[in-house]
């Protein structure tokens, strides 16, 4: 029943006396602001204070509401702290009556049809689902009938701030105006990349476009903010890390990589300061690449060995190195990549989306875009023996068709294999990737088929007696 603190037909007026802040009128806050990925941030909030000699209390209003208040400190020439306070009971109609449970306020009544007015002197009782007051020898529920009524205060109650407010209680050295430096971590602050492709098959080329979106929840807004994004969890009590994501390899990085780095982790600048508005959700360009080289690749991959009824098809990937040789060339932090593909008309066509992990200068990356309905592979079976304990020989066939207008090359990859075996009679030559698979790239012509046969032994072999 809070609908009766908040009715058109009450209103809520200050009286004369109001709070003041402590400390003398701050100059507009200079803000820089360090985003991580895990949802913690760090403000960085630079103001001019005049602050008087000896201990005083310095107000900092405006302040994250969602601030971890024991991370907050402040540096300021010849000042230390000797207290702290976060006030996060924030000014609204409800937690004034709230607040003023036991003390008098007034009540103007207005006469909607003669405009006059009846004031008097009321104590509230009770705040708890609507206003209780004790006016004279009678108890009156304050309702929301819509007549006029308003409801004057003397003063804001203690700690009821119209804004969150940091309060430091600091002992200086000498008076005067001077710069005071407020680092805090908070949370609801965040970011992520998002990035949009446009492919061209035939030119092998890439535009890829970034965006960095920002979220703020954090209950406070941050105007003219130097902001930076981190790549990379800072470890945190209580927080496991994430896994891994993306297809990734390689990744020398280099000078101009290191100098955006520390520790573990890579930061990414945004070009110019920014205003992030409280419960606003805002992108910013951060990459704008034309021309990338890039290739699209027709992968196949089975674990173990079967014969399949239907062929399916091959997994469509685009590869490309982020080098400035290949067009790209700088750190790309994690996040959605959407590609779009012209078709015949010229006309720009989605045809899939990845999620890349933070890639670092001179890294490989492959995307996977889908599944191709006209470049497929299909298994069997030939034959299975087993002519020793221990031991089975397995004689298989692939065929890999392709239905388009032009060759293709089909990357294939057999896994499976345990750790004693033997790659027999093979139609084209394998390569080993590891102890357990083995990869072919296999030319197929337009509109045709191309068969890939090869005999594997597996189990240990029988030492002839000597």
């Amino acid at each position: 029943m809070k609908r009766a603190l908040f009715g058109l037909a009450s209103t809520f007026v200050l009286g004369a006396a109001v709070l003041a802040t402590t400390a003398s009128a701050q100059q507009a806050p200079r803000i820089a602001i360090t985003i991580y990925n895990n949802d913690i941030a760090l403000v960085e909030d630079v103001r001019t204070v005049d602050i008087a000699a000896g201990r005083s209390r310095i107000d900092f209003p405006g302040v994250s509401a969602e601030i971890q208040p024991e991370t907050a400190s402040l540096v300021a020439d010849g000042v230390s702290i000797v207290e702290q306070n976060f006030d996060f009971d924030l000014l609204t109609p409800f937690k004034m009556m709230e607040k003023a449970v036991g003390s008098r306020v007034r009540i103007v009544r207005t006469n909607p049809a003669t405009g006059a007015q009846v004031t008097e002197t009321a104590e509230i009782l009770s705040a708890n689902q609507g206003v209780v007051l004790r006016i004279g020898d009678r108890i009156e529920v304050l309702r929301d009938d819509g007549l006029p009524v308003r409801v004057l205060f003397d003063r804001i109650p203690p700690n009821l701030r119209a804004r969150p407010t940091l309060g430091v209680t600091v002992d200086s050295q000498r008076a005067g105006a001077r710069p005071a430096t407020l680092r805090y971590l908070t949370r609801g602050i965040g970011w992520s990349a998002d990035y949009v492709g446009v492919f061209d098959d035939r030119a092998g080329r890439l535009d890829l476009q970034g965006w960095v979106t920002l979220t703020n929840t954090s209950g406070a807004p941050y105007a003219n903010a130097k902001t930076l994004l981190v790549a990379g969890e800072p470890g945190q009590m209580g927080r496991g890390g994430r896994g891994r994501s993306g297809a990734v390899s390689g990744g020398t990085g280099g000078a101009e990589s290191d100098a955006s780095s520390f520790a573990d982790y890579h930061i990414y600048p945004l070009p110019e300061a920014t205003t992030i508005a409280e419960n606003q959700t805002k992108q910013v360009s951060f990459l704008d690449a034309a021309g990338a080289r890039a290739k699209k690749i027709y992968s196949v991959e089975r674990n173990g060995f079967g014969t399949e009824r239907f062929a399916s098809g091959a997994a469509v990937r685009l590869a490309l190195t982020n080098s400035r040789e290949a067009g790209l060339g700088a750190p790309l932090p994690a996040g959605t990549v959407r590609l779009y593909a012209k078709d015949s008309t010229g006309r720009a066509q989605f045809i899939g989306e990845d999620r890349i992990d933070h890639i670092a200068q001179g890294s490989d990356i492959e995307l996977d875009v889908g599944t191709a309905f006209d470049v497929t592979a299909q298994s069997t079976v030939e034959s299975r023996e087993a002519p020793a304990e221990g031991v089975s020989v397995t004689q298989m066939t692939y065929v890999f068709r392709n239905a388009r207008a032009e060759a293709v090359t089909i990357a294939f990859r057999q896994g499976g294999l345990n750790g004693d075996h033997d790659i027999q009679r093979p139609s084209a030559p394998p390569r080993q990737v590891d102890a357990t698979t083995y990869a072919w790239d296999v030319a197929v012509p337009a509109r045709g088929e191309t068969k890939l046969t090869f005999t594997v032994r597996e189990g240990k072999r029988r030492e002839t007696p000597r």
